[in-house]
């Protein structure tokens, strides 16, 4: 007896068995019947056809319309078969593209952490949040003796192509040391990099700061960034921190203007990406105004807290969906 046979032999068994007991324990029989229908690899359409030859063995003079009937059950199942396989097929395909992500974004979060320094007259906060697996938001910190650089990136574009493109970003900029302490020069030659290497539809917004804590100023340049602000403490208020720049990739030949600010005790530089300040809610897009007024609200609190606090009111707001990368940094003047 083949194999086939023994299954026909089982099924016809069971239902057999069912037919005149109607018991719970033949039904229970029959659900670990399907297991082994599973381990034989029998498709939906081959159990719809042992269930045919098995009833027309077992009932000879079965009415015509209900032999019809099992013909258009056995056509309606060999399409679900067919349909059947197909997403399984795609489902496996997906899951694998899901771990692959996964442990591509694991990679991504350790080759571009950078450890936020300490620095005696700055309190810090940063907080960069991915609106998906990837992260397209960049931020770095360079402690030069003294001096901290600081920059911030966003690349238009989203998934693995842009994070791939923000980690050629971060061994860039760690192959210009020497260019840290003039942020305006080392986005000309991030520019001549990532035209050379990016792709034309690609292209990545930045902000690089040096702050100075021998004279307490902060220079910086843009490259068509998202502009942050200076909160003056002794004015209360807060301004926009402009930086005229073309955005990187675009132009060979693209120069960069310097720009520098006095920073006062309690004066605070604030950094962001577009995530922050493009928050959409279900009445639209969030005004600078109101990210000022939250970091008003929150603003007596250490940096850390206070960028966390800003960023839970506007995920609240966004009803916990963030449609962007959202990233914010904090520079705070304690001494």
């Amino acid at each position: 007896m083949t194999g086939k046979d023994a299954i026909i032999d089982r099924y016809q068994d069971l239902i057999t068995t069912y037919i005149k007991g109607k018991s719970e324990t033949a039904l229970y029989k029959g659900q670990q019947f399907s297991r082994k229908l599973i381990e034989q690899q029998i498709s939906p359409e081959d159990v719809i056809s042992l269930h045919i030859q098995v009833m027309h063995d077992l009932f000879p003079d079965m009415d015509e319309d209900m032999r019809d009937s099992f013909d258009f059950l056995l056509e309606v199942m060999i399409g679900y078969g067919f349909a059947y396989r197909e997403h399984q097929s795609l489902r496996d395909k997906q899951q694998q593209l899901e771990s692959e992500i996964e442990v591509a974004a694991s990679m991504q979060q350790t080759l571009l952490l950078s450890d936020v320094p300490e620095v005696d007259c700055l309190d810090i906060g940063v907080i960069s949040v991915p609106a998906k697996k990837m992260n397209g938001d960049y931020f770095n910190f360079v402690k030069d003796g003294n001096a901290l650089s600081v920059a911030v990136a966003d690349i238009i574009g989203k998934g693995i192509p842009a994070a791939l493109c923000m980690s050629m970003i971060k061994y860039a900029m760690d192959s210009l040391p020497q260019q840290q302490q003039k942020p305006h020069l080392l986005l000309e030659n991030l520019n001549h990099v990532v035209e050379q290497n990016v792709h034309p539809n690609m292209f990545i917004t930045m902000l690089h700061g040096l702050y100075n804590p021998d004279n307490h100023t902060f220079s910086y340049a843009g490259a068509g960034h998202e502009p942050g602000f200076i909160y003056r403490a002794s004015e209360d208020r807060f301004e926009d921190m402009i930086a005229k720049g073309i955005v990187l990739g675009v132009s060979r030949t693209a120069t960069y203007q310097p720009y520098e600010k006095a920073i006062e005790i309690g004066d605070m530089i604030i950094l962001l990406s577009d995530g922050v300040t493009e928050c959409r809610t279900s009445k639209g897009f969030i005004e600078r105004d109101e990210i000022v007024a939250l970091i008003r609200k929150h603003m007596d609190r250490p940096a850390q807290e206070l960028v966390q606090s800003v960023f839970e009111e506007l995920e609240k707001l966004q009803e916990f969906e963030l449609r962007d990368d959202f990233t914010l940094i904090v520079l705070k003047r304690v001494v």
